[in-house]
């Protein structure tokens, strides 16, 4: 599929290949230049296994629970066993319901990722597009979300020009 992609673009870009301009660059050496990023980072990992030693507990909760309830239930009436199941099932609801709450597709992981990330990314972004206006580029490549380039000429990669564009040295 990647292949027949880029096959793709390298036809469609084949007849004004001549009269444009290209450059690639590496946004995930970028972020790993910048400082901020990772403290971000830092913070990111540190939300996230808080997070999911809370959950853990909640899981082992849950199992020690459910195993006591195996061990009990032929000793139990039957309202009592219908309590104890709905008292589990409620544990794991809450359980899933906090999972969903830290990270779900909106959850605090999601949120904080946008707060501490996406303002790096906006300015690599405002950046990049600077260069390649300034340079005339008509396109620009990131050679770290998966773009398979079997060969790329050094003297084509901005990375760290969008570095020094952001106050960085590399």
């Amino acid at each position: 599929m990647k292949k027949l992609l880029i096959i793709t673009l390298m036809a469609i870009f084949s007849t004004a290949m001549f009269a444009q301009k290209y450059a690639y660059v590496d946004t995930e050496y970028i972020l790993n230049n910048i400082p901020i990023y990772e403290t971000a980072k830092t913070q990111l990992d540190d939300f996230t296994t808080e997070w999911k030693t809370e959950i853990d507990q909640k899981k082992s909760q849950i199992d020690k629970m459910y195993n006591d309830y195996k061990s009990e239930r032929v000793l139990l009436t039957e309202e009592l066993r219908v309590k104890r199941e709905e008292e589990i099932m409620k544990k794991e609801q809450e359980m899933r319901e906090l999972q969903q709450k830290y990270f779900g597709k909106e959850g605090l992981l999601f949120k904080k990722r946008e707060e501490l990330i996406k303002p790096l990314q906006d300015d690599i972004y405002n950046a990049i597009k600077e260069i390649a206006t300034e340079g005339s580029y008509a396109v620009i490549f990131d050679t770290a979300n998966s773009l398979n380039m079997l060969y790329t000429d050094p003297r084509y990669d901005k990375s760290d020009d969008v570095l020094r564009k952001l106050g960085y040295k590399n």
